[in-house]
Protein backbone atom coordinates (compact mmCIF):
# COMPACT_ATOMS: atom_id res chain seq x y z
CA UNK A 1 0.00 0.00 0.00
CA UNK A 2 0.92 3.16 -0.80
CA UNK A 3 -0.18 7.13 0.39
CA UNK A 4 0.43 10.63 -1.30
CA UNK A 5 -0.68 13.62 -1.50
CA UNK A 6 -0.67 15.94 -3.83
CA UNK A 7 -0.91 19.80 -2.64
CA UNK A 8 -0.32 23.39 -3.74
CA UNK A 9 2.92 24.76 -2.20
CA UNK A 10 1.94 28.75 -3.32
CA UNK A 11 -1.78 30.55 -3.52
CA UNK A 12 -3.07 27.26 -5.73
CA UNK A 13 -3.70 27.16 -9.43
CA UNK A 14 -0.21 25.45 -9.50
CA UNK A 15 -1.48 22.53 -11.49
CA UNK A 16 -2.90 19.97 -8.96
CA UNK A 17 -5.21 18.07 -11.26
CA UNK A 18 -3.10 17.97 -14.00
CA UNK A 19 -0.77 15.95 -11.71
CA UNK A 20 -3.86 13.56 -9.98
CA UNK A 21 -4.66 12.92 -13.49
CA UNK A 22 -1.36 12.11 -14.33
CA UNK A 23 -0.42 9.93 -11.41
CA UNK A 24 -3.81 8.40 -10.85
CA UNK A 25 -3.20 5.79 -12.85
CA UNK A 26 -1.14 3.95 -10.43
CA UNK A 27 -3.57 4.31 -7.41
CA UNK A 28 -6.68 2.79 -6.71
CA UNK A 29 -9.08 5.86 -4.66
CA UNK A 30 -8.32 9.04 -5.07
CA UNK A 31 -9.78 11.68 -2.43
CA UNK A 32 -10.69 14.93 -2.39
CA UNK A 33 -10.00 16.00 1.10
CA UNK A 34 -11.38 19.88 1.52
CA UNK A 35 -12.62 22.86 0.14
CA UNK A 36 -16.00 22.86 -2.12
CA UNK A 37 -16.76 24.59 -5.49
CA UNK A 38 -14.44 27.20 -5.21
CA UNK A 39 -11.93 24.82 -6.34
CA UNK A 40 -10.81 24.53 -10.27
CA UNK A 41 -8.93 22.06 -11.44
CA UNK A 42 -8.01 22.29 -14.73
CA UNK A 43 -7.12 18.91 -16.64
CA UNK A 44 -6.15 18.17 -20.52
CA UNK A 45 -6.33 14.71 -21.92
CA UNK A 46 -7.44 11.90 -24.60
CA UNK A 47 -11.31 13.14 -23.66
CA UNK A 48 -10.74 16.67 -23.90
CA UNK A 49 -10.13 19.72 -21.68
CA UNK A 50 -11.94 20.22 -18.49
CA UNK A 51 -12.07 22.85 -15.17
CA UNK A 52 -13.30 19.90 -12.50
CA UNK A 53 -14.32 22.20 -9.19
CA UNK A 54 -16.08 19.14 -6.77
CA UNK A 55 -15.46 15.66 -8.56
CA UNK A 56 -11.59 14.56 -7.66
CA UNK A 57 -9.06 14.40 -10.69
CA UNK A 58 -9.11 11.03 -10.86
CA UNK A 59 -12.21 10.72 -12.39
CA UNK A 60 -10.94 10.02 -15.83
CA UNK A 61 -9.58 6.59 -14.76
CA UNK A 62 -12.13 3.58 -15.19
CA UNK A 63 -10.31 1.79 -12.65
CA UNK A 64 -10.16 4.73 -9.55
CA UNK A 65 -12.61 5.05 -7.05
CA UNK A 66 -13.18 8.95 -6.37
CA UNK A 67 -14.11 10.16 -2.61
CA UNK A 68 -15.60 13.40 -1.65
CA UNK A 69 -14.56 13.03 1.68
CA UNK A 70 -15.39 14.36 5.42
CA UNK A 71 -13.60 17.77 5.17
CA UNK A 72 -15.35 18.88 2.16
CA UNK A 73 -17.99 20.52 1.50
CA UNK A 74 -20.87 20.10 -1.36
CA UNK A 75 -22.88 22.01 -3.01
CA UNK A 76 -25.48 19.79 -4.34
CA UNK A 77 -26.89 21.39 -7.12
CA UNK A 78 -23.54 22.23 -8.58
CA UNK A 79 -22.39 18.67 -8.20
CA UNK A 80 -25.51 17.51 -10.35
CA UNK A 81 -24.47 19.91 -12.81
CA UNK A 82 -21.01 18.30 -12.85
CA UNK A 83 -21.55 15.12 -12.96
CA UNK A 84 -24.08 15.79 -15.65
CA UNK A 85 -21.38 17.61 -17.86
CA UNK A 86 -18.47 14.65 -17.40
CA UNK A 87 -21.19 11.99 -18.48
CA UNK A 88 -22.30 14.56 -21.37
CA UNK A 89 -18.71 14.37 -22.32
CA UNK A 90 -18.41 10.75 -22.34
CA UNK A 91 -16.75 10.14 -18.83
CA UNK A 92 -18.11 7.33 -16.68
CA UNK A 93 -19.38 8.33 -13.15
CA UNK A 94 -21.68 6.21 -11.24
CA UNK A 95 -22.42 5.17 -7.73
CA UNK A 96 -19.15 2.48 -7.91
CA UNK A 97 -16.73 5.13 -9.13
CA UNK A 98 -17.94 8.32 -7.24
CA UNK A 99 -18.51 8.40 -3.14
CA UNK A 100 -19.33 11.18 -0.97
CA UNK A 101 -18.47 11.15 2.66
CA UNK A 102 -22.20 11.23 4.93
CA UNK A 103 -19.94 13.50 7.05
CA UNK A 104 -19.73 16.03 4.38
CA UNK A 105 -21.34 19.23 4.54
CA UNK A 106 -24.01 20.66 2.44
CA UNK A 107 -23.66 23.68 0.94
CA UNK A 108 -27.15 25.69 0.35
CA UNK A 109 -28.37 28.29 -1.45
CA UNK A 110 -28.58 30.56 1.53
CA UNK A 111 -24.66 29.98 2.32
CA UNK A 112 -23.73 31.38 -1.41
CA UNK A 113 -26.36 34.70 -0.75
CA UNK A 114 -24.48 34.96 2.40
CA UNK A 115 -21.60 34.95 0.85
CA UNK A 116 -22.75 37.53 -1.75
CA UNK A 117 -24.45 39.87 0.76
CA UNK A 118 -21.10 40.27 3.12
CA UNK A 119 -18.57 40.87 0.14
CA UNK A 120 -20.86 43.87 -1.15
CA UNK A 121 -20.82 44.89 3.00
CA UNK A 122 -17.30 44.77 2.48
CA UNK A 123 -16.78 46.78 -0.50
CA UNK A 124 -12.95 47.78 -0.69
CA UNK A 125 -12.34 45.68 2.24
CA UNK A 126 -13.42 42.25 0.89
CA UNK A 127 -10.85 39.04 1.05
CA UNK A 128 -11.53 38.16 -2.91
CA UNK A 129 -14.46 35.60 -2.08
CA UNK A 130 -15.42 33.56 -5.10
CA UNK A 131 -18.89 33.90 -3.94
CA UNK A 132 -19.50 29.90 -3.63
CA UNK A 133 -20.86 30.10 -0.06
CA UNK A 134 -17.54 28.63 1.41
CA UNK A 135 -16.70 30.74 4.31
CA UNK A 136 -20.47 30.95 5.52
CA UNK A 137 -21.09 26.89 5.27
CA UNK A 138 -17.69 26.45 7.33
CA UNK A 139 -18.27 29.11 10.09
CA UNK A 140 -21.82 27.41 9.92
CA UNK A 141 -19.98 23.96 10.58
CA UNK A 142 -17.65 25.08 13.65
CA UNK A 143 -20.75 27.19 14.91
CA UNK A 144 -22.39 23.50 14.79
CA UNK A 145 -25.12 25.29 12.24
CA UNK A 146 -24.51 22.82 9.25
CA UNK A 147 -26.07 19.81 7.91
CA UNK A 148 -24.37 16.56 7.00
CA UNK A 149 -24.82 15.04 3.76
CA UNK A 150 -25.69 11.83 5.06
CA UNK A 151 -29.21 13.67 6.74
CA UNK A 152 -30.21 13.10 3.35
CA UNK A 153 -30.89 9.31 4.29
CA UNK A 154 -33.49 10.61 7.05
CA UNK A 155 -35.56 12.76 5.13
CA UNK A 156 -38.06 13.64 8.46
CA UNK A 157 -35.08 14.46 10.49
CA UNK A 158 -33.18 16.17 7.82
CA UNK A 159 -36.65 18.58 7.15
CA UNK A 160 -36.93 19.43 11.23
CA UNK A 161 -32.90 20.40 11.14
CA UNK A 162 -33.63 22.28 8.37
CA UNK A 163 -36.18 24.35 9.95
CA UNK A 164 -34.36 24.98 12.91
CA UNK A 165 -31.24 26.27 10.95
CA UNK A 166 -33.24 28.13 9.03
CA UNK A 167 -34.94 30.55 12.18
CA UNK A 168 -31.39 31.04 12.99
CA UNK A 169 -29.88 31.73 9.59
CA UNK A 170 -32.61 34.26 8.90
CA UNK A 171 -31.41 36.31 11.69
CA UNK A 172 -28.32 37.20 9.73
CA UNK A 173 -30.01 37.41 5.69
CA UNK A 174 -32.72 39.45 6.74
CA UNK A 175 -32.58 41.24 10.25
CA UNK A 176 -28.80 42.15 9.72
CA UNK A 177 -28.52 42.21 6.06
CA UNK A 178 -31.90 43.44 4.97
CA UNK A 179 -32.49 40.54 2.25
CA UNK A 180 -35.70 38.03 2.10
CA UNK A 181 -36.03 35.68 4.72
CA UNK A 182 -35.50 32.49 2.99
CA UNK A 183 -38.52 30.05 2.41
CA UNK A 184 -38.38 26.11 4.27
CA UNK A 185 -40.56 25.21 1.34
CA UNK A 186 -37.81 26.81 -1.09
CA UNK A 187 -34.73 25.15 0.32
CA UNK A 188 -37.06 21.85 0.68
CA UNK A 189 -37.59 21.08 -3.09
CA UNK A 190 -34.12 22.28 -3.52
CA UNK A 191 -32.89 19.27 -1.61
CA UNK A 192 -35.64 16.95 -3.39
CA UNK A 193 -34.16 18.04 -6.96
CA UNK A 194 -30.32 18.01 -5.94
CA UNK A 195 -29.74 15.96 -3.04
CA UNK A 196 -32.16 12.91 -3.88
CA UNK A 197 -30.17 11.84 -7.20
CA UNK A 198 -26.77 12.21 -5.16
CA UNK A 199 -28.20 9.15 -2.47
CA UNK A 200 -26.80 6.72 -4.42
CA UNK A 201 -23.15 7.73 -3.92
CA UNK A 202 -23.75 8.62 0.05
CA UNK A 203 -20.95 6.22 1.76
CA UNK A 204 -18.82 6.17 5.33
CA UNK A 205 -15.86 7.23 3.46
CA UNK A 206 -13.57 6.47 6.35
CA UNK A 207 -14.89 2.55 6.22
CA UNK A 208 -14.00 2.64 2.13
CA UNK A 209 -10.54 4.18 3.34
CA UNK A 210 -10.00 1.81 6.28
CA UNK A 211 -10.95 -1.28 4.34
CA UNK A 212 -8.61 0.15 1.27
CA UNK A 213 -6.10 0.05 3.29
CA UNK A 214 -6.25 -2.79 4.69
CA UNK A 215 -6.30 -4.29 1.16
CA UNK A 216 -3.31 -2.94 0.67
CA UNK A 217 -4.64 -0.46 -1.62
CA UNK A 218 -2.87 2.91 -2.81
CA UNK A 219 -4.27 6.50 -2.31
CA UNK A 220 -4.09 9.28 -3.30
CA UNK A 221 -5.15 12.68 -1.91
CA UNK A 222 -6.06 15.86 -4.02
CA UNK A 223 -6.11 19.08 -2.74
CA UNK A 224 -7.49 22.43 -3.48
CA UNK A 225 -5.89 25.74 -3.37
CA UNK A 226 -2.44 26.53 -1.69
CA UNK A 227 -0.61 26.56 1.15
CA UNK A 228 -0.88 30.10 1.41
CA UNK A 229 -4.02 29.86 1.57
CA UNK A 230 -4.36 27.50 4.77
CA UNK A 231 -6.94 28.97 6.70
CA UNK A 232 -4.13 28.62 9.92
CA UNK A 233 -0.55 29.24 8.04
CA UNK A 234 -1.63 30.77 4.78
CA UNK A 235 -1.83 35.63 4.84
CA UNK A 236 -5.47 35.29 7.17
CA UNK A 237 -7.50 36.69 6.37
CA UNK A 238 -7.38 36.58 2.69
CA UNK A 239 -7.50 32.83 3.00
CA UNK A 240 -9.88 29.41 2.46
CA UNK A 241 -11.42 28.72 5.37
CA UNK A 242 -10.46 25.42 5.48
CA UNK A 243 -6.99 23.15 5.25
CA UNK A 244 -5.27 22.11 1.97
CA UNK A 245 -2.23 21.17 4.31
CA UNK A 246 -1.01 18.03 3.33
CA UNK A 247 -1.17 17.28 7.28
CA UNK A 248 -5.06 17.29 7.17
CA UNK A 249 -5.65 15.13 4.16
CA UNK A 250 -6.27 11.94 6.19
CA UNK A 251 -8.59 13.90 8.87
CA UNK A 252 -10.53 15.41 5.67
CA UNK A 253 -10.69 11.89 3.79
CA UNK A 254 -12.65 10.84 6.37
CA UNK A 255 -10.20 7.79 7.80
CA UNK A 256 -7.91 10.34 10.05
CA UNK A 257 -5.51 7.02 10.90
CA UNK A 258 -3.72 7.04 7.69
CA UNK A 259 -0.26 8.14 7.05
CA UNK A 260 0.81 9.88 4.36
CA UNK A 261 4.04 8.44 2.85
CA UNK A 262 5.00 11.12 0.18
CA UNK A 263 3.89 14.99 -0.46
CA UNK A 264 3.85 16.03 -4.13
CA UNK A 265 4.32 19.80 -3.79
CA UNK A 266 2.95 21.72 -6.75
CA UNK A 267 4.80 24.59 -7.94
CA UNK A 268 4.26 26.83 -10.77
CA UNK A 269 7.39 27.90 -12.71
CA UNK A 270 6.08 31.50 -11.87
CA UNK A 271 4.17 33.05 -9.48
CA UNK A 272 -0.20 33.95 -9.73
CA UNK A 273 -2.52 34.70 -8.00
CA UNK A 274 -6.64 34.98 -7.79
CA UNK A 275 -8.26 37.34 -5.28
CA UNK A 276 -7.62 39.48 -2.66
CA UNK A 277 -4.27 40.34 -0.26
CA UNK A 278 -0.69 40.88 -0.30
CA UNK A 279 1.23 39.28 -3.27
CA UNK A 280 4.60 40.57 -3.04
CA UNK A 281 6.20 40.20 -6.61
CA UNK A 282 3.21 41.35 -8.58
CA UNK A 283 3.63 42.52 -11.87
CA UNK A 284 1.08 45.27 -13.49
CA UNK A 285 0.73 47.21 -17.28
CA UNK A 286 1.90 44.93 -20.54
CA UNK A 287 4.60 43.50 -19.09
CA UNK A 288 1.59 41.30 -16.43
CA UNK A 289 -0.39 40.87 -19.45
CA UNK A 290 1.76 39.55 -21.65
CA UNK A 291 3.14 36.63 -19.19
CA UNK A 292 -1.42 36.26 -18.18
CA UNK A 293 -2.21 35.96 -21.45
CA UNK A 294 1.04 33.08 -22.30
CA UNK A 295 0.17 31.07 -19.35
CA UNK A 296 -3.84 31.58 -20.10
CA UNK A 297 -3.84 32.66 -16.42
CA UNK A 298 -7.30 32.94 -15.97
CA UNK A 299 -9.28 31.66 -12.63
CA UNK A 300 -11.04 28.08 -13.39
CA UNK A 301 -13.74 28.36 -11.03
CA UNK A 302 -14.26 31.56 -11.82
CA UNK A 303 -12.60 32.90 -14.89
CA UNK A 304 -11.23 35.73 -12.65
CA UNK A 305 -7.71 37.30 -14.64
CA UNK A 306 -5.05 35.80 -12.15
CA UNK A 307 -2.83 38.20 -10.73
CA UNK A 308 0.59 37.43 -12.27
CA UNK A 309 4.57 37.68 -11.60
CA UNK A 310 8.08 36.32 -11.44
CA UNK A 311 8.13 33.27 -8.64
CA UNK A 312 8.52 33.73 -5.65
CA UNK A 313 11.23 31.45 -4.15
CA UNK A 314 10.79 33.18 -0.37
CA UNK A 315 6.76 32.18 -0.26
CA UNK A 316 7.89 29.04 -1.98
CA UNK A 317 10.05 27.91 1.04
CA UNK A 318 7.70 28.25 3.30
CA UNK A 319 5.13 26.47 1.08
CA UNK A 320 7.33 23.41 1.17
CA UNK A 321 8.37 23.33 4.84
CA UNK A 322 4.60 24.01 5.53
CA UNK A 323 3.35 21.16 3.39
CA UNK A 324 6.51 18.87 4.30
CA UNK A 325 7.24 18.13 0.59
CA UNK A 326 9.04 15.20 -0.25
CA UNK A 327 9.42 16.08 -3.96
CA UNK A 328 7.83 19.14 -6.35
CA UNK A 329 6.40 19.07 -9.59
CA UNK A 330 6.71 22.23 -11.72
CA UNK A 331 4.60 23.19 -14.09
CA UNK A 332 4.60 25.31 -16.42
CA UNK A 333 7.90 26.30 -17.51
CA UNK A 334 6.83 26.46 -21.12
CA UNK A 335 5.38 29.49 -20.63
CA UNK A 336 7.94 31.29 -20.21
CA UNK A 337 9.96 30.67 -23.21
CA UNK A 338 9.03 33.59 -24.70
CA UNK A 339 11.49 36.03 -22.08
CA UNK A 340 14.87 36.98 -22.80
CA UNK A 341 15.70 36.94 -18.83
CA UNK A 342 13.84 35.25 -16.13
CA UNK A 343 13.49 37.03 -12.71
CA UNK A 344 13.08 35.22 -10.11
CA UNK A 345 12.41 36.50 -6.17
CA UNK A 346 15.03 35.40 -3.75
CA UNK A 347 14.54 38.00 -0.81
CA UNK A 348 12.23 40.80 0.93
CA UNK A 349 13.38 43.67 1.41
CA UNK A 350 11.34 45.03 5.05
CA UNK A 351 12.71 48.30 6.66
CA UNK A 352 15.63 48.70 4.71
CA UNK A 353 16.43 44.41 5.90
CA UNK A 354 16.70 41.65 3.86
CA UNK A 355 14.68 38.76 4.90
CA UNK A 356 14.50 35.33 3.41
CA UNK A 357 11.86 33.48 5.33
CA UNK A 358 8.32 34.35 4.99
CA UNK A 359 7.24 36.73 7.56
CA UNK A 360 4.25 37.35 9.65
CA UNK A 361 1.26 37.65 7.33
CA UNK A 362 1.06 41.45 8.66
CA UNK A 363 4.50 42.39 7.57
CA UNK A 364 3.69 41.60 3.84
CA UNK A 365 2.42 45.13 2.89
CA UNK A 366 5.55 46.31 3.91
CA UNK A 367 8.01 43.84 1.61
CA UNK A 368 9.60 44.98 -1.38
CA UNK A 369 10.82 41.44 -3.75
CA UNK A 370 14.43 41.78 -3.94
CA UNK A 371 14.98 40.08 -7.76
CA UNK A 372 17.70 38.10 -9.23
CA UNK A 373 17.55 37.45 -13.53
CA UNK A 374 18.60 34.44 -15.28
CA UNK A 375 18.88 33.98 -18.96
CA UNK A 376 16.18 32.45 -20.83
CA UNK A 377 15.86 30.12 -23.35
CA UNK A 378 14.06 31.68 -25.92
CA UNK A 379 12.71 28.12 -27.69
CA UNK A 380 9.57 25.85 -27.70
CA UNK A 381 10.18 23.06 -25.34
CA UNK A 382 6.61 22.18 -25.02
CA UNK A 383 7.86 18.77 -26.97
CA UNK A 384 10.68 17.45 -24.55
CA UNK A 385 10.14 14.59 -22.62
CA UNK A 386 14.36 14.15 -21.26
CA UNK A 387 15.34 16.37 -19.11
CA UNK A 388 18.71 16.13 -20.47
CA UNK A 389 17.05 17.75 -23.97
CA UNK A 390 16.23 20.81 -22.57
CA UNK A 391 17.95 23.93 -22.98
CA UNK A 392 20.75 24.53 -20.48
CA UNK A 393 18.98 27.56 -19.10
CA UNK A 394 15.83 25.90 -18.73
CA UNK A 395 17.95 23.48 -16.72
CA UNK A 396 19.96 25.67 -14.45
CA UNK A 397 16.65 27.09 -13.90
CA UNK A 398 14.93 24.10 -12.53
CA UNK A 399 17.81 23.85 -11.19
CA UNK A 400 17.88 26.88 -9.09
CA UNK A 401 14.55 26.90 -7.73
CA UNK A 402 15.50 23.02 -6.33
CA UNK A 403 18.64 24.69 -4.97
CA UNK A 404 16.76 27.32 -3.44
CA UNK A 405 13.68 25.47 -1.85
CA UNK A 406 15.76 22.83 -0.77
CA UNK A 407 13.13 19.85 -2.61
CA UNK A 408 13.95 17.61 -5.09
CA UNK A 409 11.84 18.41 -8.64
CA UNK A 410 10.74 15.28 -10.01
CA UNK A 411 8.39 16.05 -12.65
CA UNK A 412 8.62 19.23 -15.01
CA UNK A 413 5.61 20.31 -16.86
CA UNK A 414 6.25 21.43 -20.36
CA UNK A 415 2.82 21.39 -21.28
CA UNK A 416 -1.14 21.02 -20.38
CA UNK A 417 -1.71 17.57 -21.58
CA UNK A 418 -1.68 14.56 -19.75
CA UNK A 419 1.75 13.15 -21.49
CA UNK A 420 3.58 16.94 -21.54
CA UNK A 421 5.95 15.90 -18.52
CA UNK A 422 9.55 15.66 -18.13
CA UNK A 423 9.78 12.53 -15.35
CA UNK A 424 13.40 12.94 -13.50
Amino acid sequence: MATCAIVGINWGDEGKGRMVDLISNDYDVVVRYQGGNNAGHTVVNEYGKFALNLIPSGIFRRNVLNILGTGTVVDLEHLCGEISRLQQAGIHISAENLKISDRAMIVFPFHREQDVLEEARLADKKYGSTKRGIAPVYGDKYQKKGVHVGELLFPDKLKAHVANILEWKNLTIHNVYGAEPIRLDTILDWLIQFGEPLIPHIADTGGLLRKASADGKNILFEAQLGALRDIDYGIYPYTSSSSPLAAYAPIGSGAPGLKIDSVIGVVKAYSTCVGEGPFVVEWFGPEAEKLREAGGEYGAATGRPRRVGPLDLVATRYGVDVQGATGIALTKIDVLSYLDEIPVCTGYEIDGQIVTDFPFHSRLDEAKPVFKTVPGWKQDISGIRDYTALPAAARNYVELIEQEIGCPITYISVGPGREEIILR
